[in-house]
């Protein structure tokens, strides 16, 4: 038999492997994706209620027009964004601890990317008119428009690390070495993609001049650090967990490095934000109001100040933590302080930064914005449905990562695993 017709008989039962591994599995294992799943489908349901009463559901106004979805859909491009923490290292520095991991950090941006267009759908109110954002098929405005670049750049970074990762693990799963060429060109092409992503992102904002908050030349760099920061931290708890719950052998090596990423791109991003703060109030400018609002109310309303003070506390206290040399190397206080930076940053770039950019208005009204339990549920059912697209890709890969599932031993045992 030929290699090609080798390679097409393989690939149904790759397959069907991969939808029994990620559907079997331990008692913690099943525990863990029905609460997923359950939080998954409140969110689906308070999703269909938009859908059918309008968006009279959230809080939303004409004043304040993205809220809580856009603040997140922000922040998780960083997290798809951050996830090329691991690929750099692997190929750009061939570092061989990180290398064999980078599959991780990969199937992170694909669950990420997936959350990314759920909030999108989530805020369109209207998920029919979808299509006018198809090319070819609706008012596409390319290559005017940044909301095209931004839909051009998400969808381009989801394919390529699909690509990636189908085909490195059909490649293990054959027990056959990738070759280069079908696979390296579009790891490199995925670092570049993935600085794109966030780029665009920040343009979309500052190129609003309407929204005098936003129009920051440091945005868009801001944004790329904070992404540094955010996507190793979530790495290093998928790490600690796979090391703690599959027997995944991670080693020091590669937490020390996404350690080492964290400590030079904390400070930075808090440098960033305290430039912004300094050229807001020092110059005094007619535009200080918003960051007025922000940082200590204004007049009477002050709905953010709680908000993006206790992300400027997660933050400074994170950096605390990891500024000490052996952190790599106490677990706990690793985590703690990964967890503290991951929510100082979802706040400081969605709430702290999505909000402010409304209030005050373009007509100077003061309308304030607390989202409503329909978003909250909404929000918690689409990071909860991201959890599942990463444990499922996850239980996937790790036994064909570990040589425990290929396609002869699938032959011997086509009915099980050895996956946790």
């Amino acid at each position: 038999m030929s290699t090609k017709n080798s390679h097409l008989h393989s690939y149904p039962r790759f397959l069907w492997h991969a939808v029994r591994l990620a559907t079997a599995g331990s008692l913690g294992f099943y525990a863990w994706m029905t609460v997923l799943t359950a939080v998954a489908l409140v969110g689906l349901h308070a999703w269909a209620s938009q859908t059918a009463s309008g968006m009279v559901l959230t809080h939303m106004t004409d004043q304040v027009s993205w809220g809580l979805y856009i603040a997140n859909f922000t922040f998780a491009v960083g997290l798809a964004a951050g996830a090329v923490m691991m690929v750099i290292p692997a190929y750009l520095y061939h570092d061989e601890d990180m290398h064999d991991l980078t599959i991780i950090g990969e199937l992170l941006a694909v669950a990420a990317i997936s959350v990314c267009l759920m909030f999108v759908v989530a805020d369109l109110g209207r998920p029919d008119r979808f299509w006018h954002m198809i090319p070819l098929i609706g008012r596409f405005h390319w290559p005017i428009s940044m909301l095209t670049w931004d839909v051009l750049v998400l969808n381009g970074y989801l394919l390529l690390n699909l690509h990636i990762c189908g085909y490195l693990l059909y490649m293990r799963f054959l027990g056959r070495r990738a070759n280069p060429k079908w696979y390296v060109p579009f790891v490199f092409l995925s670092i570049g993609w993935a600085i794109s992503i966030h780029t665009v992102t920040a343009f979309l904002y500052s190129g609003l001049g309407g929204r005098p908050f936003w129009n920051s030349a440091i945005l868009a760099p801001r944004f790329i650090v904070s992404a540094f920061v955010s996507g190793p931290a979530f790495i290093v708890a998928i790490l600690f967990a796979l090391q703690r719950f599959a027997g995944l052998p991670v080693g020091n090596g590669p937490i020390k490095t996404l350690t080492r990423i964290m400590q030079v791109t904390l400070p930075i991003d808090l440098f960033m934000v305290g430039s912004e703060v300094f050229t807001e109030f020092y110059t005094g400018g007619a535009h200080v109001s918003a960051a007025k609002y922000l940082y200590f109310g204004l007049h009477g309303k002050s709905a953010l100040v709680p908000w993006i003070w206790t992300a400027i506390a997660c933050n400074v206290v994170a950096l605390f933590l990891l500024m000490r040399g052996d952190v790599y190397q106490r677990p706990k206080r690793l985590l703690t302080a990964a967890g503290l930076a991951f929510v100082g940053l979802w706040i400081e770039k969605g709430m702290g930064l999505i909000i402010p950019g409304f209030v005050p208005s373009t007509l100077h009204e003061l309308v304030e914005y607390r989202p409503s339990l329909v978003e909250w549920q909404i929000a918690a059912g689409v990071w909860a449905a991201g959890l599942l697209i990463l444990s499922a890709a996850l239980k996937i890969a790790l036994p064909v990562l570990q040589g425990t599932l290929a396609a002869h031993s699938a032959e011997r045992h086509p009915g099980g695993s050895s996956a946790s």
